[in-house]
């Protein structure tokens, strides 16, 4: 009974890159709405 690591392997890998991918994807989202609230309270205090 020989077993193949190999599909253990590729799938491991898929879900960190999943992962990786979710979280760089959240930081950007998060990132891009500090930099539009301070753009709007920039606008306000220049008002």
């Amino acid at each position: 009974m020989k077993t193949s690591i190999k599909p253990a392997l590729v799938s491991l890998f898929l879900l960190t890159a999943l992962l990786l991918a979710s979280g760089c994807r959240n930081t950007a989202n998060g990132f891009g709405k500090d930099v539009e609230n301070a753009g709007e309270k920039i606008q306000e205090k220049t008002d």
